[in-house]
């Protein structure tokens, strides 16, 4: 990580520095809500209340027609707009306050759901990805403000079922798509290539979501005496599941291109298995570089299966067994033809007869942003700033963001940018997800030098 001074001389900065213990004391705030999009797991009014708290922020800061959207999935997404000068141009600030749940909670150091710091990154599910990215947000206009006003129109959108994938927010902006018109979007849900490189993400992967059932059985059997004959649905999901994957590991999908090159940044293999945590002596899957096996092929990912845990299984042969599966689409991939595609690939695969049943749980476009926008440019110049000596870089993102492909297609003159605060030792999805305080004050600076340097630009 960086360690270089901001110029003292610049007063966003400065205020942006002054504002970090309030700032703390928000994000805690906001990470206390279990606000986890799935009332099977977590009360729905935690998911509420946040949206309610984001709100009440977005109204103390002078926002205009704040309102909490009730969106097609049952969740509220958080809208606000703050005027700017006459004929500024209108800039669209994204977040979104609902996170993945905690996974195995006694892993975790710290509550999840309780801001600690420790050893200099502040920890807690959300704190990152994204209730962080409201900070950031927040942040920059706040400097602003303090100095000379916001010179663009804002308008601000919280969505609260990013993490779910059950297109709320996209579905509502293509019902309203006079809302959320912009002449520039940043979405603040990325991160940096490594703490202290500031980083556009240019490319995001497209994902399939797939349930798969596997029934061969009426019913479970004595595997002493029906084992050997009897087919096994579990045994028969497994072999849907290894057809996913060539020897190296890379995903075998019939039909589905996976040669694609990343022509960009370079993600050395050393560098992944420490940010990935690779054990000694376990290889990487696929071939090809990271960036290739990253941001540029298809992916397919086994999220769960549903079996009998060891702990007080049966000696059975099993009649039935799920599984859930993900596949990543990279850009120029169709993401409905990678869809029938797998589901293809899945029904051919089934041995022995068994009777699959295919469930479609989802979908989202892949993106590629153009790089060489305005947009672009000022972003470079404000990053140059927050990060003294630092040249903005650009890379792809493996994983998705089904808002932005919408919002491409609703507004296709608009320039998308993507940033935040989601750098590799952030660990989100994971236990012990954290953020670096230090990313927070640079990435707020920088968003507040874009803003000024876009209104600049676009009046030129």
């Amino acid at each position: 990580m960086t360690t270089d001074p901001m110029p003292e001389f610049d007063p966003l900065a400065q205020t942006v520095a002054s504002l970090m213990p309030r700032a703390k004391a928000e994000l805690s705030e906001l990470v206390a809500f279990t606000s986890v999009a799935d009332p099977a797991q977590y009360p729905k009014s935690e998911c509420d209340a946040a949206a309610g708290w984001i709100a009440d922020a977005l109204r103390a800061e002078g926002f205009e027609d704040v309102a909490l959207l009730d969106t097609p999935d049952g969740t509220k997404s958080v809208y606000g707009r703050l005027a700017g000068p006459e004929g500024a141009p209108t800039v669209l600030l994204y977040a979104h306050y609902d996170v993945q749940p905690p996974l195995d909670e006694e892993r975790w150091i710290s509550p999840p759901f309780t801001l600690t710091e420790r050893d200099g990154r502040w920890y807690g599910r959300g704190a990152a990805d994204c209730k962080g990215g409201v900070l950031m947000h927040l942040l920059a206009l706040r400097a602003l403000k303090a100095d000379g006003g916001v010179p663009v129109t804002v308008k601000f959108i919280a969505e609260g079922s990013e993490e779910q994938g059950t297109s709320g927010l996209e579905e509502y902006a293509e019902q309203h798509p006079d809302l959320l018109t912009a002449d520039a979007i940043v979405i603040g849900d990325t991160g940096n290539f490594r703490a202290g490189v500031p980083t556009v993400t240019a490319t995001l992967r497209g994902m399939v979501m797939l349930s798969v059932r596997v029934d061969t059985l009426a019913g479970n059997l004595h595997s002493g005496q029906f084992g050997g004959a009897a087919p096994d649905a579990l045994a028969a999901l497994v072999r849907v599941l290894d057809s996913l994957r060539a020897e190296d590991g890379s995903t075998t999908v019939d039909g589905l291109s996976s040669e694609a090159h990343w022509p960009g940044l370079t993600y050395e293999e050393a560098d992944f298995r420490a940010d990935a945590g690779v054990l000694d002596g376990v290889g990487l899957i696929g071939s090809g570089s990271v960036g290739d096996r990253v941001w540029a092929r298809p992916a397919v990912t086994v999220l769960g299966i549903d079996c009998p845990p060891v702990v007080g299984a049966t000696p059975s042969v099993q009649a039935s067994a799920r599984a859930l599966i993900s596949l990543r689409v990279p850009p120029g991939q169709d993401t409905s033809e990678a869809a029938k595609l797998l589901t293809a690939h899945i029904e051919r695969n089934v041995p022995w007869g068994a009777r699959v049943e295919i469930e479609d749980l989802g979908r989202g476009e892949a993106f590629r942003a153009d790089t060489s926008s305005a947009a672009y440019t000022a972003m470079a110049e404000a990053m140059a700033v927050a990060y003294p000596g630092q040249k903005m870089q650009t890379a792809g993102q493996g994983g998705s963001i089904p808002l932005t492909n919408t919002l491409a297609g609703l507004y296709p003159s608009a320039e998308i940018l993507l940033i935040g605060l989601s750098e590799p030792e952030a660990r989100i999805h994971a236990v012990n997800e954290s953020v670096d305080p230090e990313e927070l004050r640079r990435l707020s600076v920088a968003e507040a030098h874009f803003l000024r340097r876009y209104a600049t630009s676009h009046d030129a």
